[in-house]
């Protein structure tokens, strides 16, 4: 039977509700059974968190490296900068420094593979800024860190709905300079790779939303319909890949269209995000793509105005933990499967002069047989 999954949790902003969605998710009954959790925190933070949210019974390991680790324990990595200030709703530097320096270690840590999934809680994109990162949230960070070359691709998902997004965390009005046919193909081709080795799907469908009001009316509203998505379309179906549209955005959610396909491609941000928050409420996940390790997160924020309250819902929390442990698992059997395929044989046509030599040895043989 295979060792239990380490889980690897970043505690995110100290101010916000990761630690209670942490403790909610790791702390259930059983859990410790199913995966062996290893956070990335702050011991004082964590037992303040114990006694003020209502987890007395709770019992920490503390470690100083993910390698000390024990199944059926919570293990808590202790982070060894100046520890913050606990100051619950607040955007704080001392606070973003300490998100920060979790992401830093835990990231060694699955390099080193002390932990084989990452679930990363949420941070405050404004207090983690500084000089040394300047990144707008954890998909790029990870990209750096961990894509070796390649950039990740961020995921919503559920069980039932996975939305991709083409363009993360840039400016409404960049949106447009990045919408190229090379960048679509590469994105389509990525997200159906994800679906088959990372979601079990043998041959996704995938949809391509327009990025136009009505798909750019034929071209009345704008041209990059035409111009660039239809064009991308056409070659990736010309390639193998299965993908259709581009479709409206707001028809192709509205009428539920979206229930037709394995995987859906947003042009930017919102445009995928504020659909699938409406449809898979408090369930969804993020997952990044494309990575070398499987990284997910809930698809919530810090959520400061309920901070320390114990008003948080830990379902997105519980269910990147689930889903990461899910993906894997996929991808394990997937590589597995693949790691050692039948060697194709190719019997290369002989030459017309090779031929006819053969047919007169085969000849003279069957002659020497008759005699």
């Amino acid at each position: 039977m295979d060792n239990p999954v380490k889980v690897g949790i970043t505690h995110g902003d100290i101010n916000g509700v990761s630690y209670e969605i942490i403790l909610k998710a790791v702390a259930e009954e059983g859990m410790t059974e199913l995966f062996t959790p290893v956070i990335f925190g702050v011991p004082y933070i964590a037992e303040e968190a114990k006694e003020k949210l209502g987890f007395p019974n709770v019992k920490f390991n503390f470690i100083t490296d993910a390698s000390e680790a024990k199944d059926g324990k919570i293990n808590i990595v202790a982070l060894k900068d100046k520890e913050p200030e606990l100051h619950p709703g607040e955007v704080r530097k001392d606070a973003g420094h300490s998100a920060v320096e979790a992401l830093e270690t835990a990231v060694e840590a699955l390099k080193n593979n002390t932990i084989d999934i990452l679930v990363t809680a949420p941070i405050s994109k404004e207090s983690v800024q500084s000089e040394t990162f300047t990144f707008p949230g954890h998909t790029e960070f990870l990209s750096a860190r961990l894509g070796e070359g390649k950039e990740a691709m961020m995921i919503l998902c559920n069980d039932n709905l996975r939305v991709a997004l083409l363009t993360k965390h840039i400016p409404v009005s960049r949106i447009a300079e990045h919408i190229t046919q090379d960048n679509v193909v590469e994105a389509v081709k990525m997200f159906s790779d994800t679906l088959k080795k990372d979601f079990g799907i043998v041959r996704p469908a995938i949809a391509v939303l327009s990025l136009n009001p009505h798909a750019g009316d034929g071209g009345l509203i704008g041209s990059e319909e035409e111009d660039i998505l239809k064009p991308a379309i056409n070659q990736l179906m010309q390639e193998g890949v299965l993908a259709f549209g581009p479709f409206p955005a707001d028809g192709f959610f509205g009428h539920g269209s979206y229930k037709k396909y394995d995987g859906i491609l947003a042009m930017y941000h919102d445009q995928g995000l504020a659909p699938f928050k409406t449809i898979a409420t408090s369930g969804g996940v993020n997952f990044s793509a494309g990575l070398p390790y499987v990284r997910t997160s809930p698809d919530h924020g810090t959520a400061f105005d309920i901070a320390w309250k114990g008003e948080a819902d830990a379902t997105s929390m519980r269910d990147a933990i689930y889903m990461g442990i899910d993906i894997y698992r996929r991808r394990r059997t997937f590589e597995g499967a693949n790691s050692n395929p039948l060697k194709k044989y190719v019997h290369e046509k002989p030459e017309r002069g090779e031929k006819l030599e053969r047919f007169q040895n085969r000849n003279e043989q069957n002659q020497d047989a008759d005699d």
